[in-house]
C-alpha cells in the first residue's frame, strides 16, 4: 500500500509566496474572478491557509516514497478533493504576473514533471523503459510549468520552422536566487522566451523571475537579464542544448536565430498556448491520452 503524507512547509518568513501551497482559481466553475494572491500565509500542522477572495485551503499530499516509481505529489482542496495543478490553478494574476509551478528545484537532477496523462495530473518523476530519469547534471535554475497552457502538437508554428508543439504545458526557467521546492507555486514575471526544438518538436522555455527575488524590480525584459544576470541566457540555452548529449543523443536546436526573444514575444507565446489549452479542455481539440481531470 502506498504511503500518503500531507506536506506542510514554512515559507522562511516570506509572506509573498508559500512553499508548496497556493490557492486554485478554478476549483469549481473556473471563473476568472476567483483569484487568490496569497498575500499572507497562516501555518497549521495540516495545511496552509491564504487570505484571498474565497480563502480556500490547499494541501499538497505525497503518495509513495520519493525517487520510486509510485511517488506522486497531489494537490487537494480544503474538502480533501484532488485538483489538477495543470488545469485548476490559475495562469494569470494580473499586471503581467503569472503563476509558476516548480517541478524541478534548482541544483537537483531528478526529472520531475506533471503527469499529464494521469487523473489530477500529479507531479511524479519521469521514467524511461521503466527506470527513473535523471538529468546528467544538476539544473541551475528552478524549472517547471505555467498552468493552463498547452503546446498543441497539431499546430505547426510558421515562426519557428513549422515545428509542432510538444503536447505539454509551457516550461518556465526561473532565474531567481532562491531554491524552490517541488510543488511550490511562485508569482513570476516573464522576461524572455527561447524556442527550443527537441527532436522536431517545439518546446518553449519562458525565462522568468519570481517577484520574491531581490533583483526582480531590476529586470523587466530580455536586455535587463543580460545586464543584471550576465551570461544567464546563454547558460540556459547551452544547458538545454546539451543535456541529452551524455545519453548519446544529438544536441537540441533553437529557432528565432538561436537567440532569446523579448518579453512581448514571451507574453505572446503564453497567450497563444493558453488559448490552445482552453480549446483542449473544451474538447475542441482531441485530448488523446491527456487527462482533462
Amino acid at each position: 500500500m502506498a504511503t500518503t503524507r500531507v506536506i506542510a512547509a514554512v515559507a522562511g518568513g516570506n509572506t509573498t509566496s508559500s512553499f508548496l501551497f497556493r490557492c486554485p482559481l478554478f476549483l469549481k466553475h473556473r471563473s476568472p474572478h476567483t483569484l487568490c494572491f496569497n498575500n499572507r500565509v497562516a501555518v497549521s500542522k495540516r495545511s496552509f491557509t491564504c487570505n484571498a477572495i474565497y480563502n480556500p485551503q490547499v494541501q499538497m499530499k505525497e503518495e509513495g516514497q520519493p525517487e520510486t516509481l509510485d511517488y506522486r505529489v497531489f494537490f487537494v482542496d480544503n474538502s480533501g478533493k484532488k485538483i489538477s495543478p495543470w488545469h485548476d490553478l490559475p495562469l494569470h494574476l494580473g499586471d503581467g504576473v503569472f503563476n509558476f509551478i516548480v517541478e524541478i528545484p534548482k541544483e537537483s537532477s531528478a526529472k520531475m514533471e506533471v503527469a499529464t496523462d494521469e487523473s489530477y495530473t500529479p507531479i511524479k518523476q519521469d521514467t524511461k523503459k521503466g527506470k527513473l530519469r535523471y538529468y546528467p547534471y544538476n539544473i541551475n535554475w528552478n524549472y517547471g510549468l505555467l498552468p493552463q497552457t498547452w503546446e498543441d502538437p497539431s499546430f505547426a508554428n510558421s515562426e519557428v520552422e513549422g515545428a509542432l508543439g510538444d503536447n505539454d504545458p509551457v516550461d518556465v526557467v526561473e532565474i531567481g536566487e532562491r531554491r524552490g521546492k517541488i510543488g511550490q507555486i511562485l508569482k513570476v514575471k516573464p522576461l524572455a522566451a527561447l524556442a527550443m526544438i527537441d527532436e522536431g518538436e517545439l518546446d518553449w522555455k519562458i525565462v522568468a523571475i519570481s517577484l520574491d527575488d531581490p533583483r526582480a524590480s531590476l529586470v523587466n525584459d530580455v536586455d535587463d537579464v543580460e545586464k543584471h544576470f550576465p551570461g544567464t541566457l546563454t547558460a540556459i540555452r547551452d544547458w538545454f542544448r546539451d543535456y541529452k548529449i551524455p545519453d548519446g543523443k544529438p544536441a537540441n536546436k533553437f529557432a528565432l536565430g538561436n537567440m532569446a526573444a523579448n518579453k512581448d514575444y514571451a507574453l505572446k507565446v503564453i497567450t497563444e498556448t493558453n488559448e490552445s489549452w482552453a480549446k483542449l479542455v473544451k474538447r475542441s481539440i482531441p485530448a488523446g491520452e491527456l487527462s482533462l481531470v
